[in-house]
Parts: C-alpha cells; sequence; structure tokens
C-alpha cells in the first residue's frame, strides 16, 4: 500500500494510519511519502514531502521541479510496484496529482482527511468524484456534502481526539501565561515570528508577571525560532499538558487551534500570507471564517486577525481584551470544550483502516 501526505499535521495522521493498517493486517507492507512521523512507521519511505513546507497557490512554484520529479517517481512505482491502494492524506494540491496517477495504473485511492472543499473550490469534488473510491472524512458535515455529491464517503471522527487529552480544571499560576504557535512551515514561522514576539513585548510591557511558552513544531529546529524575547521560553509539548495549562494562545491559523479548542485555551487566531497567495485565496474562499473552531460554530468564538489586520499592535490588543475580561475568557473556554462533542469517538484511525481494508 501506498500513503502520499505533504505536510506536518498530516505526517502525524497518516503514521498513525500506517500503524493501525499494519494492527488490522500484519504482514501489510507499507511505503510512504510524507514526513518523518511516516518514515518511522512505513517499510519503504520513498521522499520527505511534509518537511519542504510546499503549501500556497504561488510558492509551489518554486519547487516545480521537485515536484514533477517525485509525480514521476510516483507514477513508476504505481506502474511497476502495483500496490493494493492509494491513500492520500490532506495535501489536496500534490494528491491530486497522486490520484490520477493511481487512476492510469488502475490502483484503487482512498482519501483520509478531505480538502477544504467547503471553504473554496467545490468544483473539487466532481474531480474526488471520479477518481477516489471511497472519502474518509473527519467532520460530520463533510458526509453530507460528499453524500449529496455522489461520492462514496464514510465519516470517521477527528484523529485529534485520540491525541488531544479531555481538558481539566486548569491549575492556578503566577502571573499571565501566554502561548505562541506560529505554525509548523518555514515561512509560517518567518511571517509569524515578528507579529507574536512583538505583541508579546507590547503585552509584557503592560503585565510585568507575564510569561510566554513558544510551542516548537516538530519539523523544525530550536534554531528556526531565533532569538527569543526576554520572558519567552521554547518547549516541546507532545503532551499537551503545558499548552492546556495557557491563559491564552496567539495561534497560527491550521491544526493548533483545533488542538486549542480541544483543549479549551482562549486564543487569538492570526495568519499571513504572500501577497500573490492572499490575493488568490480572497477571490475564492467562500467561508467567513478561517479558524477551525469558529468554523465548526458556525460563528465567531475566537478572534481572527488575517493579513493586515495581523499586527503587532491589533494581536496585543486583542489578547489583552481576554485577558482583562475573566468572564468573557471563561466563556470562551466552556465554547471551545463543547466542539469536542461534535467531532465523533476517539478510534478514527482504526475506522478509517478498517473501512480501507473493508473496500480492497
Amino acid at each position: 500500500m501506498l500513503i502520499v501526505c505533504g505536510d506536518p499535521s498530516g505526517d502525524v495522521h497518516a503514521a498513525s494510519l500506517i500503524l493501525a493498517l499494519k494492527r488490522q493486517q500484519p504482514g501489510l507492507r507499507v511505503a510512504a511519502v510524507g514526513g518523518p512521523q511516516c518514515q518511522a512507521a512505513a517499510d519503504e519511505f520513498l521522499e520527505d514531502l511534509a518537511s519542504r513546507g510546499v503549501t500556497g497557490f504561488v510558492e509551489p512554484l518554486k519547487q516545480l521541479a521537485f515536484l514533477r520529479g517525485l509525480s514521476a517517481r510516483l507514477d513508476t512505482f504505481l506502474r511497476e510496484r502495483r500496490p493494493a491502494a492509494v491513500v492520500c492524506v490532506d495535501y489536496y494540491g500534490f494528491n491530486r496529482r497522486v490520484l490520477a496517477l493511481a487512476k492510469a495504473a488502475g490502483v484503487p485511492a482512498f482519501y483520509f482527511i478531505s480538502p477544504q472543499v467547503w471553504a473554496s473550490r467545490p468544483g473539487r469534488v466532481a474531480y474526488l468524484r471520479q477518481h477516489v473510491r471511497r472519502m474518509l472524512v473527519i467532520f460530520p458535515f463533510e458526509e453530507r456534502l460528499y453524500g449529496d455529491a455522489g461520492v462514496p464517503v464514510s465519516f470517521v471522527g477527528h484523529p485529534l481526539l485520540d491525541l488531544v487529552p479531555v481538558p481539566v480544571a486548569v491549575r492556578p499560576h503566577d502571573g499571565d501565561l501566554v502561548g505562541i504557535l506560529p505554525g509548523s512551515r518555514t515561512s509560517e514561522l518567518r511571517r509569524h515570528l515578528p507579529v507574536c514576539f512583538g505583541a508579546f513585548q507590547i503585552l509584557q510591557a503592560q503585565r510585568r508577571d507575564m510569561r510566554g511558552l513558544l510551542f516548537a513544531a516538530a519539523s523544525q529546529p530550536d534554531a528556526a525560532y531565533g532569538v527569543l524575547p526576554d520572558g519567552v521560553t521554547l518547549v516541546r509539548d507532545r503532551s499537551y499538558q503545558q499548552r492546556a495549562a495557557l491563559d491564552v494562545a496567539i495561534c497560527s491559523s491550521g491544526t493548533a487551534t483545533l488542538e486549542n479548542a480541544l483543549l479549551g485555551v482562549p486564543m487569538v487566531v492570526i495568519y499571513k500570507l504572500s501577497w500573490p497567495t492572499y490575493a488568490i485565496a480572497r477571490a475564492i474562499v467562500t467561508v467567513k471564517q478561517i479558524a477551525m473552531a469558529n468554523v465548526l460554530a458556525g460563528r465567531e468564538i475566537v478572534p481572527e486577525l488575517i493579513q493586515n489586520d495581523a499586527s503587532a499592535e491589533r494581536v496585543a490588543a486583542a489578547v489583552a481584551a481576554i485577558l482583562e475580561d475573566p468572564p468573557r475568557a471563561a466563556q470562551m473556554r466552556a465554547d471551545l470544550t463543547a466542539l469536542r462533542q461534535s467531532l465523533g469517538e476517539p478510534g478514527a484511525v482504526n475506522r478509517a483502516a478498517t473501512v480501507i481494508l473493508q473496500e480492497l
């Protein structure tokens, strides 16, 4: 079997799926394109795509030669090795090409963690209907969307439910504890770290006893974060215990926002893109909110500051507004933790593995 993913969060979930498949069918051999997590789980690792951070509309052009070369290698792999199936995990920009290669080679394809067709480019649903044996979706509204479009689909639940613990009462601590989660891609660090650090320094000038925790991505070395402001400590928190203790977080839009929601951590969500990518995104994105907590709730639970609005001054003001209003912070925690109930039950990767193996 071949598993293909292309970003750090997809790498985590793809690796979990590989292990679930091998548990349910001992002797199954899995080849993977992904990142370090997939490399550790797979029997054969073809390429570290996740660590390259190829994302957006314009940025992939800079790595076009690499992506074409990888496509050619996968075309050869599919035609010569004839895997039992291909499982694409998120990362539609490249996996769209993988689906075409699989169809041409006569290899059945599955898709775990749907591209966000509900946020932009709904026409992709028709393409998926033509190329995918079954969608394995992680949000309940996606099951309705694909079912109504005639795409075979199974709602398996969200894999984060197996990773993020149920929140407990926050232990009191001295001073305010602010989390900084700037994203996992190098481009995100380049754009978000100055904003996050600037906002923290503004807040610290007003609240002398404030401390900050910068949560490092598994895909990034410590050096990627540069010189930290006074009062900020770099941490690697795989158990989520340090994050659960936060009073508030400054968080890049992405998987971390849903992790924070499941932990009940109040947050201010930011995101900055290159200007060409932002211009394209504005033209095609149809949803009002981008933070998954807000999308799931159908309303704004947490503030979002995008592009020009994501300045150090505005982020600091939004964080201060939460810290200075305990009833608002408590309501935000309650609204966020309530979202867990909408994501199904733990065991998503096990259910996904079962569906794939039964289909085959």
